[in-house]
């Protein structure tokens, strides 16, 4: 029986910004011999408790269930999710992730989130991907720096922002150029899935935004078009 209590996670930038976000325990650490160069830059941040384990790469592989792990694998505490919804006075910039099912778009979300200097980040377990090894990978470990909350459903979700008076911003196809809206603190900016967009029953419960593209036909990456979107609200905000 897989042991709940531990989390894998994978690559050098990973678990060495996990260590420097020192918000969950690192219980043991895998590598090979001769240890890849940039392990020296982990073993500065580990514990004296840690004991490194020399390992061939194919055990890295099992481990990891890829091969993308860098030559490094630890085992972990569960992510360190936050337990209380945000207070707008404090968390005056959140996304909001309707229905993203690709574990590497997540993450690669949460990596422009943290460039951004998004406060906060919603997370809806239904529907939603895991935040799991993949997922750190993708956002190359800025995750672990993030205040994420998760919530049972979009529904809850946006009742929770409304009950805390945020500006709620949805990313459409048919909303008002994004260059050109204003965007009020404190703000929700919430993504829709990469297949459907956002869940129709929250339509009515925020401003459409639509990023321009070239035509109508195509559209951007849901990755992309969320790190453009956030660029463009966070420099609004003077926040870069």
């Amino acid at each position: 029986m897989k042991n709940t209590t531990e989390n894998i996670v994978y690559g050098i930038h990973p678990i060495l910004e996990l260590l420097k976000a020192k918000k969950r325990k690192l219980y043991s650490i895998y590598t090979t011999k001769p240890e890849p160069k940039a392990f020296a830059a982990i073993q500065r941040l580990l514990p004296d408790y840690v004991k490194i384990n020399y390992v061939d790469k194919n055990m890295l592989s099992k481990m990891a269930e890829t091969t993308d792990h860098q030559s490094v694998v630890a085992k972990v505490a569960p992510f360190a999710f936050r337990g209380k919804f945000f207070d707008p006075k404090r968390s005056k910039f959140l996304i909001m992730l309707d229905g993203i099912q690709d574990p590497r778009n997540l993450g690669a979300i949460l990596r422009s989130s943290y460039c951004t200097s998004v406060d906060g980040v919603i997370l809806i377990v239904k529907n939603g991907a895991p935040l799991n090894s993949v997922a750190l990978k993708s956002s190359a470990g800025l995750a672990e720096h993030l205040e994420i909350y998760r919530a049972p459903s979009v529904e809850a979700a946006v009742q929770e922002l409304r009950k805390a008076n945020y500006n709620i911003y949805l990313s459409t196809f048919d909303g008002e150029n994004a260059l050109d809206a204003n965007y009020t603190e404190p703000l929700c900016l919430v993504i829709g899935s990469e297949g459907t967009g956002i869940s129709k029953n929250i339509l009515n419960f925020g401003k459409r935004i639509t990023l321009p593209q070239k035509t109508s036909d195509i559209s951007y990456n849901a990755s992309v078009a969320t790190g453009i979107l956030l660029f463009i609200i966070a420099n609004q905000n003077k926040r870069l």
